[in-house]
């Protein structure tokens, strides 16, 4: 029998935990200190003050009017909701077609993940050329269609462990009812891997609302995400620490958000196996 861990080692390894905590959250709390601070008296004290000497919510309401960060939340949210959606659905429909039928062989697979290892600097003027001339660009659909061709390999290799993971004769008792493929599919095996299609859309969601190339190659004023206003509070003669960290606060919520309420899902789906090759 293993016995239970001594009070000495519990107390070490919850203050390693903690110290590792609070250094990776310092900059987290920084910068939500900063958002409040006087931007003419506080920020380039010496030596630094850590709390400002009065909470100011301006820095909030200039990033978010003034300087076009409410647009670009919603730009954004737009985006990312958008390709999270479209390579969960395709990237399970495809993973199911890899796990079930073998399509195309161990080949076919390799070679869908091997697109997610092709670096997207290299494909950038490719893309930026084709878009131009179907008149995509600076719209929603040239960048949920780029983050898509990069987020849809991950998704479908995440899904595909889990659905490997499922028994087959589930599917096959539902077809011998009469429920043809797609059927047994929707009925049978998406709610059955319900864990492993949020882990994938939250995945999708973070890396497409991080995204930072593509937003500023394809995108000009009509779309603007919050990834390529951030940079424009930089100018070559102030640069607005009160706003960047306003701005930089906002930019965290939805992941954060999405996280805390879907955390029974991703814990759960983070342990069964989901990245299986």
């Amino acid at each position: 029998m293993n016995s239970k861990p001594s009070l000495t080692n519990r107390v070490l390894v919850h203050g390693v935990l903690l110290f590792a905590l609070a250094v990776f959250m310092f900059p987290v709390l920084w910068m939500f200190l900063t958002s409040f601070k006087d931007s003419n008296t506080e920020f380039n004290r010496f030596p630094p003050i850590l709390f400002p000497a009065e909470w100011k919510v301006s820095n909030y309401t200039d990033a978010l009017t003034d300087k076009g960060g409410l647009r670009a939340f919603g730009d954004s949210l737009v985006i990312a909701t958008s390709t999270a959606v479209i390579c969960t659905f395709f990237g399970a429909m495809t993973a199911y077609s890899l796990a079930r039928f073998r399509t195309g062989g161990q080949d076919f697979a390799f070679w869908i993940l091997s697109t997610r290892m092709f670096p997207p600097v290299a494909s950038a003027l490719p893309l930026f050329l084709i878009f131009r001339e179907l008149r995509l660009l600076d719209t929603y659909s040239v960048l949920i269609v780029a983050n898509t061709v990069f987020n849809l390999p991950f998704a479908t290799w995440l899904l595909k462990g889990f659905i490997e993971d499922l028994p087959a004769e589930l599917e096959e008792s539902a077809r011998v009812d009469g429920c043809s493929y797609f059927r047994a599919f929707l009925q049978i095996t998406l709610p059955l891997i319900t864990p492993g299609l949020v882990v994938t859309a939250l995945f999708s969601f973070i890396f497409t609302w991080n995204e930072f190339m593509f937003a500023l190659l394809l995108t000009r004023n009509k779309v603007q995400p919050i990834t390529t206003v951030l940079p424009t509070l930089v100018g070559g003669h102030e640069t607005l620490w009160g706003q960047i960290a306003a701005l930089g606060m906002i930019a965290i919520i939805p992941g954060t958000l999405l996280a805390l309420f879907l955390q029974r899902y991703i814990v759960r789906g983070l342990t069964l196996g989901a990245v299986k090759g």
